[in-house]
């Protein structure tokens, strides 16, 4: 479904104080490989020489430190990022749900946040009206729908924006993390449909830094250190590896 063919990642940093490197390689304790070139502009090799094939019905998961090459790796495989070198290529469309919030102004009601998300995803209104009934109805939210979502409480927000992302199904799905839910009266609820949504994706590459997540929903694991990934195999492996690190 995704092969990646020696991936490399480099992303050039615009700032004054990246001027205090004395050196021209920089390790740090988390992170890619810092790097300045000839023309003094320094860049986070955030991926590096990355090799690694994904199969239709895989569950992997993604372990390692804050850094490592996780997200990195989620937004290159789903288009985000175009690689600096290496080839990708994919017989699926993976999609990115690395950042759990509206794509509107909170000056816009919960209404138009809900027919942005599903019109980036239809490109078409057809259908949007039930599938708006089963936001309201799965968050609670009722008629403040139509109310600007800054008057939303944080807890009416995260019910919301779980309910609008998790009314769809995915043939490839890129998470990072896990969901916020909202207040504890949601919880139950929000797991269960947290599990089925997860459980419903055809290929599942999943970024977590909990055991119990990846073990629920993962069985293939890969481990990510400044860039690199040091291991492919069974998710077991992979963190008894990660936690000798």
């Amino acid at each position: 479904m995704i092969e990646l063919d020696n991936i490399s990642l480099s992303i050039p940093i615009f700032t004054n104080e990246t001027r205090q490197f004395k050196k021209t390689l920089i390790r740090s304790v988390t992170g890619g490989l810092l790097q300045r070139d000839s023309a003094e502009v320094t860049y986070i090799k955030a991926l590096t020489n990355v090799n690694c094939k994904i199969y239709k019905g895989d569950r992997v998961a993604l372990i390692g430190h804050n850094g490592s090459g996780k997200t990195t790796f989620l937004k290159v495989i789903s288009g985000i990022y175009a690689p600096s070198s290496g080839n990708i290529r994919k017989n699926i469309k993976v999609y990115p749900m690395i950042n759990k919030s509206f794509i509107t102004s909170a000056e816009l009601s919960g209404l138009v946040a809900a027919r942005s998300h599903y019109m980036m995803m239809h490109q078409s209104k057809e259908g949007f009206e039930e599938y708006l009934d089963k936001v309201i109805d799965f968050s609670g939210i009722g008629d403040y729908i139509y109310l600007p979502v800054k008057t939303y409480s944080q807890g009416m927000a995260s019910r919301l924006i779980f309910s609008i992302l998790t009314s769809f199904d995915f043939e490839g799905l890129a998470l990072d993390e896990g969901f916020g839910a909202g207040d504890s009266s949601f919880t139950v609820k929000a797991e269960k449909r947290t599990n089925e949504f997860i459980e419903k994706a055809g290929t599942l590459i999943f970024a977590s830094h909990s055991d119990d997540l990846l073990k629920r929903f993962c069985n293939r694991g890969l481990v990510f250190d400044k860039g690199s990934i040091i291991f492919d195999g069974k998710l077991d492996d992979a963190l008894e590896l990660y936690y000798e690190k």
